[in-house]
């Protein structure tokens, strides 16, 4: 008899399409962005009433986002879906170019030459929470053009969500982000390398008089936390996105340095997603695998993934069985561009001479993969597919991941196991208890008061402790 079906798709970022939260709204992978802020972002200490300066001094207090209606007199919210203004696109595929990466140079600011995007659309207004206060920074905001007031841009890793708005005619400012980042930039957006501006991790770079340090995010490759120490002593940390780890804690500028505002990746922050540890999942994965593959021998087993991000499950399966991993040229291109050994050295260009193979997470549906199988019958005659994403986390299991289910049709099975490289709930909990930062900016799942209103008081109790 088959198995229940999957509780719902994924688009190629590897977020649920068209699902709803137990709110019944849907599921968006990004904040809801304020509408039509101010382009220039207030310090805490102004006393201007516009939308940013209130939430600024509001710390995790969100009451002052709700605005009277004169008519009615009742609050309203000023804010629409992040991912609708921002028009969403599926990712843009990586051309083949050259991987060499310039050595840093001097931070090059050219006047705008036209508008990146086509028609006569009016550039969207930057969100205030993507602008650090006290400087002339954002940080993943390229969407916007040209943003007034702002000279120097940074990346926190090459995920479309982030990059989004970079391209080859890139000419707003400097970009600044790790190595590893800056390669993908360069590699697969052809930005120009004078606009690319790598720093390396654990090192602090003065730019524009303000101390930079980027930091280990535990996310994909080449994703980093960027620390912001001002003039006058206030610090930022902003997470971009990440898994919070023990090994954060001994961050010498988070253990000595009190973190005045923090932007927070809130992607899980619900209790109900406290997925277990990304070894305790690869180890699974890699019993799972074991298990099938002496029932069945010819199975050919994949793992879905996005253009980054994922590696260590299907490092952890080659390494168990002694086996190459196969992709696609464009994929093989990335990470080789990433100069780990453990995974450059097992590549492989023929899907036929090995049975790990690594495709993009939309591609695993069963009848994609049945389709699939069919390039590779007689040797194969079975699939056995991995997607590792926190969105197919379940009560129902927890971490006794034995009991996962998989969907199984005809000779294709797929487990959906809670691989995040987002921090679960308590991870959450246990960094914000850690940094204790003064005010909390959600970046994630703030659409709606309901969700405000949960996190805030999550916030509150994690610090009373």
């Amino acid at each position: 008899m088959e198995s229940e079906t999957l509780a719902f798709d994924l688009d190629e970022n590897g977020f649920p399409v068209d699902s709803l939260s137990s709110e019944g709204e849907a599921v968006d992978r990004d904040a809801d962005k304020v509408e039509e802020l101010s382009l220039a972002i207030p310090d805490a200490s102004e006393k201007s009433s516009n939308f940013a300066s209130d939430f600024y001094a509001g710390g995790t207090d969100w009451s002052c986002l709700l605005l009277k209606d004169k008519g009615t007199g009742k609050k309203g919210l000023v804010q629409k879906n992040l991912l609708q203004l921002w028009g969403i696109e599926k990712p843009l595929i990586c051309p083949g170019s050259s991987i060499s990466l310039s050595p840093p140079r001097k931070r090059v600011c050219s006047k705008r030459i036209g508008d990146d995007r086509s028609g006569s659309e009016r550039p969207r207004a930057c969100p205030f929470y993507k602008k650090i206060p006290g400087t002339s920074f954002t940080v993943d905001a390229f969407r916007y053009g040209l943003i007034q007031g702002c000279s120097t841009y940074f990346l926190t890793h090459f995920h479309y969500d982030h990059y989004g708005g970079l391209s080859k005619r890139w000419s707003h400012g400097p970009i600044y982000c790790t190595p590893l980042t800056a390669r993908l930039v360069k590699m697969c957006l052809s930005v120009n390398p004078l606009f690319i501006c790598p720093l390396e991790l654990n090192t602090e770079h003065v730019i524009d008089g303000v101390k930079v340090t980027l930091l280990e995010a535990n996310h994909c490759p080449g994703a980093a936390l960027v620390h912001f120490r001002l003039r006058d002593g206030r610090c930022y940390l902003h997470t971009g996105d990440f898994r919070a780890c023990k090994l954060m804690q001994s961050y010498s500028l988070l253990t000595h340095q009190r973190i005045n505002v923090l932007y927070l990746d809130t992607t899980y922050c619900n209790p109900k997603y406290r997925f277990p540890p990304k070894e305790d999942v690869v180890s699974f994965v890699v019993r799972t695998t074991r298990k099938y593959l002496e029932k069945q021998p010819k199975t050919l087993v994949v793992v879905g993934s996005y253009s980054i991000g994922k590696e260590r499950v299907y490092i952890a399966i080659s390494q168990a069985l002694g086996v190459q991993i196969y992709t696609d040229a464009s994929r093989r291109r990335i990470l080789q561009s990433f100069g780990w050994p453990e995974l450059s050295g097992q590549l492989c260009s023929c899907g036929q001479a090995s049975p790990l193979h690594v495709l993009p997470l939309s591609a695993l549906r069963p009848e994609s993969l049945k389709d699939y199988l069919r390039k590779y019958l007689p040797q194969f005659t079975a699939v056995l597919a991995f997607r590792p994403t926190g969105w197919t986390y379940s009560d129902a299991t927890g971490n006794h991941l034995d009991l996962i289910k998989p969907t199984t049709k005809g000779n294709i099975t797929i487990y959906g196991v809670p691989y995040s490289e987002h921090s679960s709930y308590t991870e959450l909990r246990e960094f914000v208890q850690f940094v204790r930062p003064e005010r909390i900016i959600p970046t994630v799942n703030v659409g709606n008061a309901a969700n405000r209103d949960k996190m805030q008081s999550y916030f509150q109790e994690w610090l009373k402790t």
